[in-house]
C-alpha cells in the first residue's frame, strides 16, 4: 500500500517537472510558441498567458519561477524515488515539507494571477494543481509522518520558546491555567477535533483490554495533576490512553500551606507539597455527572487530609465512606486507585504497617466493588517491605494490580541536584528521582507477583524508550506528569509515535508482547 501511495506521487511529481521544464525552455526561446501566449480567438481571460509568464512577479532573483517551479518538482522526484528504495522516514518527511511549501506558493501564484496580474496561465493553473493534488494526497496518505512533523515541531516551540516563560511564573499559577484551558478545549468541540486532526497516534499495535477495559495506547496521565477533573474531555485528542483523576478524598481539603509546587530543572522534577489537595468527593460526582468518556477513566481516592487528630479507624472509615459515594454514583469511571502513597498528609497514621493495610483493605473488601482497584504504592520501602505489603494486597481478589510509584522522599538520591534540592524545605520530588526506584519495584513485582497483578509504570518517564523500559521491566501500563511539564503536552503523541518503531525493531506487533521481556518470571 505504501508503495503504491508512492508510486502515484512520483507520477504526479514527474508530471509537475515536465510541466515546470517546458515553460522554462519556453522562457529562454527568442521566439515564443506558446500556444496560450497570444490567441485572439479565445476569451480575454484565457488568450494571454503571456500577460503572467512576462510580469514582473514571473521572476525571483533574476530567475525564472518555472525554473524554481522545475527545481521543486525535480527535488520531489528525487525524494520520492529515495523513500521508495531506501524505506527511510526522514524522505517521507521531507516530502510532507516540500508538498506543504509547494501548496502554500501555488496559492500565492493563484492569487497573483487572478486578482494583481489579471491573467491566466493554463500551464501554471496547471503547475498549481498538481501542487495541491500532491499536498492532499501526502496530507491524507501520509498522516503519520504529517502529525509526526507536527508533534515535534510543537515540540520544539514548547521547549525553547513557550517553557521559559511558563518557568518564569510561579509554578502553581501556571497549573492552574493550563488545567483550566484544557477544559476550555475539552468543552469546545471545534477545538477538539482540530486537535484531534493534528495529534493523536492511534495505532493497532498499541491497543490492548486489560481488566476488561480497551486501552488505545498504554499511556496515562498519573493522578496528582488533574485532582479536580477538568481535563477529562481534551486528553484524548492530545493522545492519552486514559487517566486517572485525584486524588480524591471524601471531604475537601485546601492544599497544605505554601509552597505547593516547585521546579528542579536540573534535577527534571517538581517539588510536591499539595497533600491531597481535592475539592472533595460530593464535588467532583456533581462535576462529572453522567459526562461520558473517550478513554478510560480512573478515580484516585485516598483519606481527608488535614484532620491531624484522625485515628487510624476514622482514616479508614474516611476512604470507605469516598468509595461508597461513587459507588452510588452514575460517574461511568473504569476502575481506581487506591492511593496509600502520599508522603504530605498530616498526623501519623499509615496504611504501610501491614496490620493497617490489612484492615483497609479488608473494609474496602466489604463493599463488592464492581470495577477493578489499583493500589498506589510507595517508592522509598525496601524490598523485603514492599514484597511483604504485595504478599498481603494479593490476598484479596479485588485489587487487579499495583501502580510503582509514588513520590522521592530520599532528599540524598543521587539524581537529585544538590543545589536545587536546598531551595525546598518542605515536600517530596517527582520526574527523574523517582525512575530509578520506580523501574526496580516494578521489575521486583513482576518477578514475584507478574501472574497476579497488573502493574503500572509510574516515575520519570520523559520519552519513549523511558515509556518502553518500564513496559518491558513489566508495567502493562505507563503513567506520567512532569514528563509532559518539561517536555510539552505533545510529548504523549510523540511517545506513542516512537512506541511503534521501538517494538517493530524488537521485532513486536503487539505492545503486549513486551510486557516483562527484561524480568523473568
Amino acid at each position: 500500500m505504501r508503495k503504491g501511495i508512492l508510486t502515484i506521487l512520483l507520477l504526479l511529481a514527474m508530471a509537475g517537472a515536465v510541466d515546470a521544464g517546458y515553460l522554462t525552455w519556453e522562457h529562454y526561446q527568442v521566439v515564443n510558441t506558446l500556444p496560450c501566449y497570444y490567441n485572439p480567438h479565445l476569451p480575454a481571460l484565457f488568450s494571454d498567458c503571456g500577460k503572467v509568464l512576462n510580469s514582473k512577479y514571473s521572476m525571483i532573483f533574476g530567475i525564472p519561477l518555472a525554473a524554481v517551479g522545475l527545481i521543486h518538482y525535480g527535488l520531489i522526484t528525487l525524494v520520492i524515488l529515495l523513500a521508495m528504495l531506501t524505506g527511510k522516514k526522514i524522505f517521507r518527511y521531507w516530502i510532507m515539507v516540500e508538498t506543504t511549501g509547494g501548496a502554500l506558493a501555488s496559492i500565492y501564484f493563484v492569487y497573483l494571477q487572478l486578482f494583481v496580474i489579471h491573467g491566466f496561465c493554463q500551464y501554471c493553473m496547471f503547475s498549481a494543481l498538481i501542487g495541491f493534488i500532491l499536498f492532499f494526497l501526502a496530507y491524507f496518505w501520509l498522516e503519520t509522518e504529517r502529525k509526526a512533523l507536527i508533534i515535534y515541531i510543537a515540540g520544539f516551540i514548547y521547549q525553547n520558546f513557550v517553557k521559559p516563560i511558563f518557568f518564569l511564573i510561579d509554578p502553581e499559577t501556571i497549573h492552574i491555567f493550563m488545567v483550566q484551558t484544557g477544559e476550555f478545549l475539552g468543552a469546545c468541540p471545534p477545538c477538539r477535533w482540530l486537535i484531534k486532526q493534528l495529534l493523536p497516534i492511534n495505532d493497532l499495535p498499541l491497543k490492548q483490554t486489560v481488566a476488561g477495559i480497551e486501552f488505545a495506547n498504554p499511556i496515562g496521565l498519573a493522578a496528582g495533576f488533574d485532582y479536580e477533573a477538568w481535563l477529562t474531555q481534551i486528553l484524548p485528542v492530545i493522545g492519552f490512553g486514559f487517566e486517572t483523576i485525584g486524588t480524591i478524598t471524601n471531604h475537601p481539603y485546601d492544599g497544605n500551606p505554601p509552597p505547593l509546587l516547585g521546579r528542579l530543572p536540573k534535577s527534571k522534577s517538581l517539588m510536591v507539597n499539595k497533600g491531597f489537595k481535592s475539592p472533595g468527593a460530593d464535588k467532583i460526582i456533581k462535576k462529572l455527572g453522567t459526562k461520558k468518556f473517550e478513554i478510560p477513566i480512573g478515580i484516585s481516592i485516598g483519606r481527608t487530609n488535614g484532620v491531624k487528630n484522625m485515628t487510624q479507624k476514622q482514616s479508614v472509615d474516611d476512604v470507605i465512606a469516598a468509595f461508597k459515594k461513587f459507588e452510588r454514583s452514575k460517574i461511568k469511571n473504569a476502575y481506581y486507585e487506591l492511593n496509600i502513597s502520599c508522603p504530605n498528609l498530616y498526623g501519623n497514621i499509615s496504611f504501610y504497617p501491614l496490620n493497617n493495610l490489612q484492615e483497609l483493605l479488608t473494609a474496602a473488601g466489604t463493599l463488592r466493588l464492581k470495577k477493578p482497584v489499583f493500589v498506589k504504592m510507595p517508592i522509598e520501602k525496601n524490598d523485603e517491605e514492599i514484597l511483604a505489603m504485595l504478599n498481603v494486597i494479593s490476598k484479596f481478589k479485588f485489587v487487579t494490580g499495583v501502580v510503582f510509584g509514588n513520590l522521592q522522599k530520599n532528599r540524598k538520591d543521587p539524581a537529585l541536584d544538590k543545589q536545587e534540592i536546598k531551595n525546598f524545605s518542605v515536600g517530596n520530588f517527582s520526574g527523574k528521582p523517582t525512575e530509578k526506584r520506580s523501574n526496580e519495584l516494578i521489575k521486583l513485582a513482576y518477578k514475584k507477583y507478574g501472574k497476579r497483578f497488573i502493574i503500572i509504570g509510574c516515575g520519570g518517564v520523559f520519552s519513549a524508550s523511558d515509556a518502553y523500559r518500564k513496559i518491558k521491566l513489566g508495567a502493562t501500563l505507563v503513567q506520567l506528569i512532569t514528563g509532559m511539564i518539561y517536555q510539552g503536552p505533545t510529548l504523549i503523541a510523540q511517545i506513542n509515535l516512537e512506541l511503534i518503531d521501538l517494538m517493530k525493531k524488537d521485532g513486536y506487533t503487539q505492545i503486549s508482547q513486551a510486557i516483562g521481556r527484561y524480568t523473568k518470571i
